[in-house]
């Protein structure tokens, strides 16, 4: 079974040098041919993250925070996640945690994450998982700020992303808004700043926007702005999240993020699931599968501004796909109800990255297999590949092994990858 724009039932995917050379009903002629008994898909876009923060365990907040600035200036989070993560930066490589964190996604099913810090300028070469806010297909479509510019320093930063939007070189500005309870004037008035700074264009990504109204959210549609969704995030942290029914309803493309583990879920497919109930409870009625798989492929592959390569399955495009295993007689319902355990195999760019033992050795054969690290995951032998770059340079990439153990001797406390 194959989805993209619909599913196709049997659904074949032939790929060559990295490139998807056709889609197929039937058993394709002159080529080797495997059949997965899987659900075929395009691979999962997670647009909202702190990659970097993923090596923590989860944080279960004590109480609830009126905006982000209160729980980023508390005691406890500087004690639990802030000075932690500064010692690790002082300990360690710069692209240890990062590298972990792709990992993390990789084996649930995510093949491109935004929100990679500066350690993504690290690598000489583009990543394990494609950043779409950093080097990817060799450019750089997105740019994202944090925060909005309160000094000479941000509004450059943000006068450099505009002028780019301008001469349509940047086709995403990702920018943390609104995040905070309704009730919260702060959260609130950072949309007529937005406004105010002429940073509200049709590249726009609002991430998070929890505080937003029914009526600025509509006005973010009318410029062209998108949405990133975070609910178990919001929830967690703010007790509430997005008007996200109400997005859809008006035609606002909205995408989701995970966000990150202290806070966050533990996977994008986690995360789904969040999604849909909240979806369920805002707008009285189920989504429906396919909704919230659009919303991790091909609606964020047009919200990232890279639809021509991401978030679909054909012809001439990069061979980035996931294959599930099969549980369920709808298709789109096997994906938003799986979990990362039900992860086959993952490709980006046609490179195997990570999969089920037999099924990488009848991909790539049994020689060419003793080269992946083996691991059990959720009971299961798999193989993972640490090597993939859009670039390859001559740096041996580190293993998992290697990444845990480093990370382990800085913190003790590194939170699991497959838990």
């Amino acid at each position: 079974m194959l989805l993209s724009d619909g599913a196709l039932e049997p659904g074949y995917v032939v790929v060559e040098n990295g490139i998807i050379q056709a889609i197929a009903s039937a058993v394709p002629a002159a080529v080797h041919v495997i059949d997965t008994d899987g659900v075929i898909v395009p691979g999962l876009i997670d647009l909202h993250g702190h990659p970097e923060f993923n090596v923590f365990a989860a944080w279960e907040p004590p109480q609830g925070y009126v905006n982000r600035y209160a729980w980023r200036g508390s005691d406890l989070y500087s004690k639990l996640v802030r000075e932690p993560q500064n010692r690790l930066l002082e300990e360690l490589p710069a692209w240890t945690q990062l590298r972990y964190a792709e990992i993390r996604a990789l084996v649930g099913g995510v093949t491109a994450i935004q929100g990679a810090g500066q350690q993504a300028a690290a690598y000489r070469a583009e990543a394990l998982v494609r950043n779409v806010d950093k080097l990817i297909f060799g450019e750089q479509v997105g740019r994202s700020m944090v925060d909005l510019p309160s000094g000479s320093r941000g509004m450059d930063s943000l006068t450099n992303i505009l002028k780019g939007i301008t001469e349509d070189s940047v086709k995403a500005f990702y920018i943390h808004l609104a995040e905070g309870m309704s009730s919260n004037a702060r959260s609130a008035a950072e949309f007529d700043t937005l406004v105010e700074l002429d940073a509200l264009t049709d590249a726009t990504v609002i991430i998070h926007g929890t505080a937003l109204s029914d009526s600025q959210l509509g006005d973010a549609r009318d410029a062209g702005a998108k949405l990133v969704w975070s609910p178990q995030s919001n929830l967690r942290l703010y007790g509430e999240t997005t008007r996200a029914a109400h997005a859809l309803e008006i035609g606002m493309p909205v995408g989701l993020g995970a966000d990150w583990l202290p806070s966050g879920s533990s996977s994008l497919l986690a995360e789904m699931k969040v999604a849909r109930r909240c979806l369920a409870t805002q707008a009285g009625r189920d989504p429906g599968a396919r909704r919230l798989v659009d919303m991790v492929t091909q609606d964020a592959a047009r919200i990232a501004g890279l639809e021509d390569k991401l978030g679909r399955l054909a012809a001439g495009r990069p061979a980035d796909l996931v294959v599930f295993e099969r549980h369920d007689a709808d298709p789109w319902e096997n994906v938003a109800s799986a979990d990362p355990s039900q992860v086959q195999l993952v490709t980006i760019g046609g490179d195997i990255a990570y999969g089920h033992r037999d099924l990488v050795k009848e991909l790539v054969g049994h020689e060419a297999a003793g080269e992946f690290e083996e691991l059990f995951a959720w009971g299961r032998p798999m193989l993972l590949d640490t090597g993939y770059q859009a670039h390859p340079d001559d740096t041996r990439p580190p293993r998992l092994s290697e990444l845990r153990s480093d990370l382990i001797e800085a913190y003790p406390q590194v939170g699991p990858i497959f838990a």
